[in-house]
């Protein structure tokens, strides 16, 4: 299901991967790699969680970005001497609120959050990607919100990176009245903020433009599961 039809919805953490024994002088199981990107409201995480529950292994990176910046970790301490004392709550936990209010309104505070927390998340999915590779997972997704921003600032450097094998990517699709419409559903945003939020981010019909496959989040539940279901199995193919 080539992007143009499809439609996904739910979202896969990394589980633990259980495979079975080759066969005697069995060829060794290829593992297929896949990106899979959305917007804020697209519906990624839950397309993410569709895919974990077909048996694709998900590397996330969001999942991995609350882990480096949960209580007490060293990041948190860096985000806070780069963005206000206050944002460290007394617990010592990250008022990511706050943060986002920050970053969201202003590109140079996106750009310095960056540089403190790609690096990191590159490094861990890296590490992962490479673990899931040694223990033969045959079909790894690597769950990234920002795969194409990263894939244009490497390609204008000219560099490569070891979390992102580059190729095929999944594009998790809504409109962007619609990706408003569940932002403010969801968070309990303004309309405006919702826009915000969007602005700061790569348009989605550009993304889409570069996506290999496409999942329309667009309607029911139910669409979704079965687009996903079609494309976790033409991607099992060997």
């Amino acid at each position: 299901m080539p992007r143009g039809n499809g439609d996904p919805s739910l979202r896969p953490r990394e589980a633990a991967l259980v495979l079975p024994p080759e066969p005697p002088n069995h060829a060794p199981r290829m593992t297929r790699i896949v990106g899979l990107t959305g917007g804020i409201g697209t519906g990624k995480s839950t397309v993410s969680r569709l895919f974990a529950a077909l048996g694709a292994l998900v590397i996330d990176a969001d999942a991995i970005v609350h882990e480096l910046q949960a209580t007490g970790m060293p990041m948190v301490r860096e985000l806070g001497d780069a963005f206000g004392a206050d944002l460290v709550r007394a617990d010592g936990s990250l008022d990511r609120a706050r943060l986002g209010a920050i970053v969201f309104a202003d590109a140079d505070a996106r750009r310095q959050l960056g540089e403190i927390v790609h690096p990191a998340v590159g490094r861990e999915m890296a590490n992962r990607l490479e673990r899931a590779r040694a223990a033969g997972a045959p079909l790894i997704v690597l769950d990234n919100p920002l795969l194409f921003e990263g894939r244009a600032r490497r390609a204008k450097a000219g560099g490569a990176a070891t979390n992102d094998p580059g190729g095929e990517s999944i594009l998790v699709y809504a409109s962007p009245e619609t990706q408003i419409a569940r932002q403010v559903a969801r968070d309990g945003v303004t309309a405006e903020f919702a826009r915000q939020r969007i602005a700061a981010q790569m348009p989605i019909d550009e993304k889409r433009a570069l996506a290999t496959w496409l999942i329309d989040n667009s309607g029911a539940l139910a669409d979704t599961e079965q687009q996903v279901r079609e494309l976790h199995a033409r991607l099992s193919v060997a």
